[in-house]
């Protein structure tokens, strides 16, 4: 089960241009789209009229028209327009999701009941309007269930495992890192160091270090989404837990919304610093951030598909799992009352 009356990212608002959008979030199937007054809506991918798929319509100053007969939806699930038909009866309307945008994420509150409103606002994604940063992200698609992903990104000691050509570096390094984890209700942090090693390909191509690297990997996860700030400076230059430490940043935001039962949306982000000498690093990080998280797409749905093969065998823990475990406990605290219901 999924974790209900939560906000979870739906896209990005750059996604919706002139076409509806349709996409799958926690087993439902959901169309959003902008009006040509620039508000963004989410409705239940149905018409109520013969089923047809809303996201096989067209959009209009008022709202979204099925592609069927013309039923014209408003943002708020309402019919507006029956063409040929003067009345509208009052069940011509369908569900409507409340949406909100916040640093170009669009946020979706999916609610234990199609009316239950939404608790306070979504989260904030400060990195995409700090002024020290720019950004870039996209969307990657994954036959496999979204707590794997939250799994990976809580233990980042496989990145030189699995990325040794972009942000690995030397593996053994990364595997004996010292490893705070903290966690609180819904919370769960890891803070990783790892002092005098050697820059990796992505750090080296966007910053010019003198050598040796301080690096940090700070990851902070939430039900619904991941921050995590990773970084470096020159060794021995400045201390690595300094909040207002210099050197190369890259935030990256890692948006874990459920398709379905086994199936994920990941919406991700990276903000980065660039340096005076090197001011037009974006694209290259960009690139380099696509190609690492595509490597684990590549692993994750591996391994989801060797643990149908070997479905009921037992899997152990090491040192490396604390903070995925804690996150699966709070998922698991969370939904115990909504299977109870």
């Amino acid at each position: 089960m999924f974790v209900l009356n939560q906000w979870y990212v739906a896209g990005f608002i750059w996604e919706l241009q002139d076409r509806p959008l349709a996409r799958t979030l926690l087993n439902q199937p959901v169309v959003l789209f902008r009006t040509g007054q620039g508000e963004v809506a989410a409705l239940e991918d149905r018409c109520c009229h013969r089923s047809l798929p809303l996201s096989c319509g067209t959009l209009e100053e008022q709202g979204l028209r099925c592609g069927y007969h013309g039923l014209l939806f408003a943002p708020g699930g309402q019919c507006l327009d029956i063409p040929g038909q003067a009345k509208v009866p009052g069940k011509a309307c369908v569900r409507a999701y409340q949406v909100a945008v916040r640093n170009q994420v669009i946020w979706i509150w999916m609610g234990q009941t199609a009316d239950e409103p939404a608790h306070g606002e979504p989260p904030e994604i400060a990195a995409h309007d700090d002024p020290r940063y720019r950004f870039k992200g996209g969307v990657f698609h994954y036959q496999a269930p979204y707590q794997l992903i939250h799994d990976n990104l809580l233990d980042l000691s496989h990145v030189g495992y699995v990325h040794g050509k972009t942000i690995g570096g030397n593996a053994r390094t990364h595997m004996e890192a010292p490893t705070r984890v903290s966690s609180q209700d819904r919370q769960v942090r890891v803070v990783r160091h790892m002092l005098d090693s050697l820059p990796p390909a992505t750090y080296s191509a966007a910053w010019p270090f003198r050598g040796r690297i301080d690096r940090w990997q700070e990851i902070d996860f939430e039900v619904s989404h991941l921050n995590i700030f990773t970084g470096a400076v020159d060794a021995g230059s400045e201390p690595v837990d300094n909040p207002g430490r210099g050197g190369f940043h890259m935030r990256g935001f890692h948006g874990i919304t459920p398709e379905t039962d086994n199936t994920t949306h990941y919406f991700w982000t990276m903000a980065c610093s660039s340096h005076p000498d090197m001011p037009d690093n974006l694209e290259d990080v960009y690139q380099q951030t696509a190609a690492t998280f595509e490597e684990d797409r590549i692993i994750i749905e591996a391994q989801y598909r060797n643990m149908r093969q070997f479905a009921g065998r037992d899997m152990i823990d090491i040192h490396v799992d604390v903070g995925a475990n804690r996150a699966r406990r709070i998922i698991d605290a969370l939904t115990a009352p909504q299977q109870t219901a």
